[in-house]
C-alpha cells in the first residue's frame, strides 16, 4: 500500500481505483478492521472508491456491508471483509465501465 503523489494522481484524474476495508469515511487509513473492531462497530464492511489527492477520501463508487459478530475478533473481521472486497472491486469495475453516472461532490450518483 502507498500514497500516490498528488502529481500522479492529477495525472490520472477519476481514474484510479481504491479499495478500502471499512465503510469510509469512517477507518481511514491503516488497520482498519482493527480500529473498527476496536470501536465496537456492529456494521462494518468495504469501500471502493475513486482516488483523489487525500487519503481514502475520493468519490464513493459503492460500498459493501456486514455485521460484526459476537465470535469476530479483528482477524476474523478482516478475513470476512476481505470476501466481500473481491465481490465489491468487480461490481465497481462493471459500474465505471458500463454505467453512466455522474460526480456531484463525493458522490457517484448513477443516471437513466
Amino acid at each position: 500500500m502507498r500514497l500516490l503523489s498528488p502529481w500522479f494522481v492529477q495525472q490520472f484524474p477519476r481514474r484510479i481505483l481504491n479499495i478500502h476495508p471499512s465503510l469510509l469515511p469512517a477507518f481511514p487509513g491503516l488497520e482498519a478492521q482493527k480500529q473498527a473492531f476496536d470501536y465496537g462497530v456492529r456494521i462494518s464492511g468495504c469501500t471502493v472508491h475513486l482516488v483523489d489527492e487525500e487519503l481514502d477520501h475520493g468519490a464513493i463508487v459503492l460500498q459493501k456491508t456486514l455485521p460484526v459478530l459476537d465470535t469476530d475478533d479483528d482477524h476474523s473481521l478482516a478475513a470476512r471483509i476481505l470476501e466481500q472486497e473481491h465481490i465489491a472491486y468487480s461490481e465497481a469495475l462493471n459500474i465505471l465501465l458500463n454505467e453512466r453516472y455522474e460526480i456531484v461532490g463525493r458522490r457517484l450518483l448513477l443516471k437513466d
